[in-house]
């Protein structure tokens, strides 16, 4: 893991953050549970390493993951989103304690993530971290999914920051980097998996396995 020196890393005027995997995980006994009833749905099982896979996004593209296992990638979402409960999710879900990082931030902060409002708005409350940021996005068709560089952009246009601004996203997928570069943004990789789990190392700007690498 290459680290940036914290007396290198630039001002930044504004901070975005993807949230899942990023700032928060939820407990694995959820996520089992939940492809469970999936599943059943679905009329397939979903081994622990499929489901491990998919969760952390650590295959690349889930669509493309499901499509080579044979999966309708519509009715998976469709029977993936019935089976997600918010307030089980909200209790399962722990922030990763580096995160702490963002509450020193003297600068305009934002979350853009692919997790659902019905789904986020939960997590971000039970974990008091809505008045940490300025802005939440969650990505939908209309507003694009990442890497597409739309929900970005709508996070800085919410933040009211000028194209002259600087700013950083940091996630912990290809498609946060893939998206932060297409806005114009530096990128933060946060790998919190491993290179030898992932099966390849994700190019950034920065490239760290926890945000105290960030804040020296």
């Amino acid at each position: 893991m290459t680290a940036p020196d914290p007396a290198a890393l630039p001002g930044y005027d504004y901070w975005l953050f993807d949230l899942d995997g990023t700032l928060v995980d939820a407990d694995w006994s959820y996520v089992r549970t939940t492809f469970d009833r999936a599943g059943d749905q679905l009329d397939r099982r979903f081994s622990d390493r499929e489901a491990s896979l998919l969760w952390h996004g650590l295959a690349g593209e889930r669509n493309a993951l499901l499509q080579k296992w044979g999966v309708d990638v519509r009715a998976f979402w469709q029977a993936f989103h019935a089976a997600e409960r918010p307030a089980e999710r909200a209790a399962a879900t722990r922030l990763h304690p580096d995160a702490a990082f963002v509450r020193d931030l003297n600068a305009p902060t934002g979350v853009v993530t692919h997790c659902q409002s019905f789904l986020t708005d939960p997590v971000l409350e039970a974990l008091d971290l809505r008045r940490q940021f300025d802005v939440v996005v969650c990505c939908t068709d209309e507003v694009g999914w990442k890497p597409d560089p739309r929900p970005v952009e709508r996070a800085r246009a919410a933040l009211g920051v000028t194209d002259r601004a600087r700013g950083v996203f940091a996630g912990d997928m290809p498609s946060d980097v893939g998206a932060a570069w297409a806005a114009g943004l530096d990128a933060v990789h946060v790998e919190r998996h491993g290179h030898e789990r992932r099966g390849y190392c994700v190019r950034a700007d920065y490239r760290v396995s926890s945000f105290a690498e960030l804040a020296g």
